[in-house]
């Protein structure tokens, strides 16, 4: 355990500078503890809404979908340190990382924020909104430092 009391920390990885800036605050902030990135690929890539408000498949291609996860999987890898752990999978990234961290037993989650318009953030939102009004864990959104500092 760390003297912040967290011993287990899930960070949730999608590769933008956000989530690798989150990323290294957690192995910064909270040395000795136990990290495990967590990647979710995208499955909502190869779906489409349906007019009941769910999901369809749209052309459900396996051989798209396992292309991404290779990818996906290498560039995990590249990034992960001695003692890390990583887990990947596939769907939608918010419940992906909610479950996971909780699974895991996760002291804490970790995500990066992105900026976004007003538009876009609210007709989807954000992702570390989501996590935080889902997880029943503590979670720390880490902003990119303002470049104009």
């Amino acid at each position: 355990m760390t003297s912040t009391g967290f011993a287990k920390i899930a960070v949730g990885v999608d590769f933008s500078p956000s989530s690798q800036n989150a990323l290294a605050l957690a192995r910064a902030r909270f040395p000795g503890a136990q990290i495990r990135l967590l990647h979710v690929t995208d499955a909502r890539v190869t779906t489409s809404p349906d007019l009941m408000g769910g999901v369809t498949p749209a052309v459900f291609d396996a051989g798209l979908l396992n292309s991404l996860e290779d990818a996906d999987a290498r560039r995990l890898a590249s990034i992960m340190q001695d003692g890390e752990e990583t887990e990947q999978l596939v769907g939608d990234p918010v419940t992906g990382i909610v479950e996971a961290a909780a699974r895991w037993g996760a002291d804490l989650i970790v995500v990066g924020t992105h900026s976004q318009g007003a538009l876009e953030h609210f007709f989807i939102g954000s992702s570390a909104e989501k996590i935080v009004g889902r997880s029943h864990l503590p979670v720390l959104t880490v902003r990119l430092p303002d470049r104009r500092s």
